[in-house]
């Protein structure tokens, strides 16, 4: 049974019954976990459940509250299967809170007047935001940041009243909170009151890589300084904030974001225990210490230990510790590891273990880099024993590290710091872990537990291991780990792991690049009925390998008698969103136009005309990170008449759009600067002229300094050049973005034929062995032997390839042509750039604008009625198993 009620239902008398009924006041995510617990424990089936929810909607994921502003919708973030709730018979009331308790008669009274009687009693009331007490905290224009209410309220706010926001708070909330407003397209503060951000879970040391990578962003930070007052005009509304220092911020809206408190009211108005600062005291099954009858878990209560835990790992293993109790089965909640990992405005942060090093006679072995924003601290004991750490941007190892902790890794401290790339030595894997290592700390399940999920209950894939033992269901954060423990267990045991690419095929990508190469197939439909899976041939193919083949057959089409135009015949149909239309496809439907800019260099001329086709078609222009200017807010009738404008002033397709070279930015170089020793910006130019449209496995990105300072920052691109006195360094497999790594010297002081030469070979080896949607940074240090297998094949040539390779190269050297130009140039491709194909000449009316800075951005009411998320990316790409 599931109801919806509001104010206006009528009292319903209380409802007697023989059956123990158990109450469980608030549905949250903690709630909706206890009721699993419930069932698994078949608790539902010999008793009553009644669910009183205070919000609006079910339970959904608070934790990635902040994806609503990218895309997830509220019915997206719901946790709740409202079958599983009809099967189990469990009565759910939304929007019906408990007012009140009666702990002599048992009974709970609703906002509704329902009154029902309880056996047992569960309190899941959770948390509630903590709004300092300043003056003007009540103004139009403050908020919260909690629910999904609370997000609703903002966005409306910041997209018609604001556009400065101030966050109070610098911890887990308040960082979500500002990266919501920077997805909202608000200019952002953030205000901290202790000396760094996320005090809890960053030492000094991570919190300086974090506040450069956030400045970095182009967000405001005032750290060691607290909120004053809320200052407010006659209208009532925001327009300040007066800092403790004396500083002023001027802002039009401001979010609370300040921590939690428990929300302990009930408990407190039916007698029941409160801790000092808050907090239903339990024991350690969760049972109040005041009542037998009541239990209380999540971040309403005060544990046993003391603690008051707000993250959502602690709270499931209460609601399992009640569940158990109430069945009479032994459990207990003593306390829990506070090890979190998080990605905050882009940068991965974790913690875990004693992060701060509070243990007698402990040890720091510390990696950091300030340039990248990497900082990595590991807290050892004297014995060698693992204590904690803190990851800043770089947590790949967190997995792996947590689970460690306790124990003395079989490796050097040094070598589980430094970076991929680094002469770090042996590497150390999930498969180095003991069977009791805590895999997902969500769910509390063992390295042990996920082998046997493979071993005894057959498991075979990903998702069936997470349904079998929940790991993976919780934050997410240990998934990589549990994909390279099956895949391990699955190999150990003996089982055919499938690694094909997908469904449709039982070969990697590596392997259909050879045979379209080999046997010069030209068609995706021939590469699938002659070598797909038996049950695949004569089908449609699927998402995945559709692009990829598609990827395959663009890179090597000259040497297969492939067209070079992407959107030729069976080709067209093969792309990815953006290569659909040649642009890149933004949130509300509309596709923004770059035009490639070589090396960054352009004329006065060239650049009057960008600004002339972007005031007439009234784009939004913004300067790349690649050194290339952007358009955005074309719609898709548009992009022709726009490229044909840049085409006759000289411009050409600049590929933002697809997997392929994107830019190869450059320095001034010794032309103009007094340091530089080479002409970076003519090799630059050479380069990108040379590889555009190079398609590949994932985008390709360069740079090219003039000198050792750097200045177009080479390392962090998958083929960077750096100038020297003799020539030129070539460094690859670089990265930046989310998970940053720095490039490998891969050959030094070259002469100019020779660094085209190896840049030549490089990438199209790595073409050819690259899996699907593989960066080059990862590629280098999956492919076996790594760096230096890479050098013996490119520079070497051990294995023989390296005329091949060149082959291709200059093949596609010789038959690039510009896809815009093709496009504009031919009437028939041109038919394919409408919006609806049954009417042409109607726009799409969700592609609107609203103003902003003397520019536009997208419509935000639009969006939020059009958009529609896409799949997790995880469930797309976790391979199978046959036995």
């Amino acid at each position: 049974m599931s109801s919806d009620t509001t104010p206006d239902t009528p009292a319903t008398p209380t409802v007697a019954t023989d059956t123990p009924t158990i109450v469980l006041v608030g549905h949250g995510m903690v709630g909706q976990r206890f009721l699993e617990a419930l069932a698994e424990r078949g608790l539902t089936a010999t008793h009553r459940v009644v669910v009183l929810c205070e919000e609006p909607r079910p339970a959904y994921d608070r934790v990635a509250l902040t994806s609503y502003f990218s895309g997830r919708t509220p019915e997206d973030l719901s946790m709740t299967d409202m079958e599983f709730i009809k099967d189990h018979g469990i009565e759910l009331y939304i929007g019906d809170p408990a007012e009140s308790i009666d702990r002599t008669a048992r009974k709970v009274t609703a906002k509704s007047g329902q009154v029902f009687t309880y056996d047992t009693l569960v309190l899941a009331t959770g948390s509630y935001p903590f709004v300092p007490p300043v003056p003007g905290k009540d103004a139009t224009g403050c908020f919260v940041y909690r629910t999904i209410e609370d997000l609703l309220a903002i966005e409306e706010y910041a997209g018609g009243k604001a556009s400065t926001g101030a966050v109070v708070g610098g911890g887990l909330l308040g960082l979500e909170a500002a990266g919501a407003l920077k997805g909202l397209g608000v200019d952002t503060h953030i205000v901290e009151f202790a000396p760094r951000l996320m005090p809890v879970q960053v030492d000094d040391g991570g919190g300086a890589a974090l506040l450069r990578t956030i400045e970095d962003m182009g967000l405001s930070v005032h750290t060691g300084v607290g909120t004053q007052e809320i200052l407010a005009g006659d209208d009532g509304a925001v327009t300040g904030m007066k800092l403790s220092d004396g500083r002023e911020i001027a802002t039009d809206m401001v979010i609370f974001s300040a921590g939690v408190r428990p929300r302990d009211q009930l408990a407190r108005d039916c007698g029941l225990t409160v801790g000092e600062r808050g907090g239903i005291t339990v024991d350690a099954q969760c049972r109040t210490v005041t009542d037998p009858h009541v239990f209380a878990i999540g971040e309403c209560a005060q544990a046993v230990d003391g603690r008051v835990y707000g993250l959502v790992a602690p709270g499931y293993e209460q609601a399992q510790t009640a569940a158990a109790t109430i069945a009479d089965d032994e459990a207990a909640f003593t306390g829990a590891d506070l090890s979190t990992k998080l990605k905050l405005l882009g940068v991965d942060v974790a913690s875990f273990g004693d992060a701060h090093g509070t243990s007698e006679d402990c040890l720091d072995v510390v990696y950091s880099d300030s340039r990248a924003g990497l900082y990595k601290k590991l807290v050892i004991g004297r014995d060698g024993t693992l204590l904690g750490g803190i990851l800043v941007g770089d947590a790949e190892a967190y997995g792996t590290l947590r689970a460690l902790t306790g124990s003395v890794p079989p490796i050097a401290p040094e070598s589980l710091v430094l970076p991929a790339g680094a002469d770090s030595g042996a590497q150390l894997g999930p498969s180095a872990l003991p069977d009791d290592a805590i895999i997902c700390s969500c769910h509390n399940v063992t390295k042990g537990a996920i082998r046997g999920a493979v071993t005894e209950h057959r498991c075979t894939t990903v998702p069936e291991v997470k349904k079998c033992t929940k790991a993976g269901t919780g934050c997410g954060s240990c998934v990589k780990v549990l994909g390279q423990l099956v895949t391990s267990e699955l190999e150990a045991s003996g089982v055919e792991v499938d690694k094909g690419l997908c469904g449709c095929f039982s070969q990697t990508r590596e392997e259909l690049y050879e045979i379209v190469r080999a046997l010069r197939i030209a068609s995706y439909q021939e590469l699938l009925d002659r070598h797909g899976r038996d049950g695949a041939r004569g089908g449609d193919g699927c998402e995945v390998c559709k692009p990829a083949v598609g990827s395959i057959i663009a890179s090597l089409a000259p040497a297969i008698g492939a067209s070079v135009y992407v959107l030729d015949g069976e080709q067209a149909a093969l792309q990815d969103s953006n290569d659909h239309f040649l642009a890149n496809l933004q949130k509300n439907g509309s596709y923004s136009v770059v035009p490639r800019i070589p090396g960054g260099e352009i004329t006065p001329e060239k650049l009057i005309v960008i600004g002339e086709i972007a005031r007439d078609f009234g784009l939004y222009t913004k300067i790349t990170g690649g050194q290339r200017i952007d358009m955005f807010g074309a719609r898709v009738e548009q992009l022709p008449l726009i490229w044909a404008r840049l085409v006759d002033a000289g411009f050409e397709s600049g590929h933002a759009y697809g997997k392929a070279l994107r830019t190869v930015k450059s320095c001034v170089g010794s032309t103009w600067c007094r340091y530089g020793v080479q002409d970076s910006v003519r090799m630059a130019i050479d380069l990108e002229l040379r590889y555009r449209g190079l398609r590949s496995p994932h985008k390709l990105k360069s740079a090219v300094s003039g000198c050792q300072r750097e200045c177009a920052e080479a390392q962090s691109k998958d083929f960077g050049v750096i100038a020297t006195a003799n020539g030129w360094n070539l460094y690859v497999g670089g990265n930046g973005g989310a998970t940053p790594r720095h490039a490998d010297l891969l050959a030094q002081d070259l002469s100019d034929a020779e660094l085209v030469r190896l840049i030549d070979r490089f990438l199209m080896f790595y073409i050819r062995t690259a899996d699907r949607l593989e960066r080059t940074s990862t590629w280098l240090e999956r492919i076996p032997g790594g760096l230096d297998h890479v050098r013996d094949v490119v520079v070497h040539d051990s294995l023989g390839i390296c005329d091949e390779l060149e082959a291709l190269m200059r093949a596609h050297v010789a038959n690039y042509r510009d896809e815009w130009a093709e496009t504009v140039n031919d009437p028939e491709k041109l038919a394919r750039f409408v919006s609806f194909v049954n009417a042409p000449d109607t726009p799409d009316p969700v592609v609107a604008f609203v103003p902003e800075r003397d520019q536009i951005k997208p419509d935000l009411p639009l969006l939020s009625i059009g958009m529609r998320p896409t799949a997790d990316p995880a469930d797309v790409l976790e391979g199978s198993a046959q036995r």
